[in-house]
């Protein structure tokens, strides 16, 4: 399974970003995505996660009620909108299918990893 991740930019604080990881060599409907970030210097951190179906989603706390994950089953595809940008959302972010259906905040659950996507966001 190959990864592409794009949609990031330089952004302002309050601004918006859509963010899509299409994925291609097999098709991951079966299979739960997640999306994750990394600041310079930091941890890899997870962001959102959504099962098989896209009927279940979760959403890391820091950015809950300003981030969505979905995803379309039909294009391969899995979706991060994220909306009210703020400074501290600057990273790199990586999308990753699992290693099964459901959602998961591991990263050890993800077998596949995008190259990522860099998001700026400026004050």
């Amino acid at each position: 399974v190959q990864l592409q991740a794009f949609g990031g930019g330089l952004v302002q604080a309050g601004g918006s970003l859509r963010l899509a990881c299409a994925a291609s060599g097999r098709t991951v409907s079966n299979f739960g995505m997640g999306w994750f970030r990394q600041a310079p210097a930091n941890e890899r951190e997870f962001v959102a996660t959504i099962n098989w179906s896209g009927g279940s989603t979760t959403i890391a706390d820091s950015v809950k009620g300003r981030f969505t994950i979905t995803r379309d089953n039909a294009k391969n595809t899995v979706y991060l909108q994220m909306n009210d940008l703020k400074p501290e959302d600057t990273a790199t972010y990586y999308c990753a299918v699992a290693t099964a259906s459901a959602m998961y905040r591991d990263p050890l659950r993800y077998s596949y990893w995008g190259q990522g996507t860099e998001v700026t966001v400026s004050s």
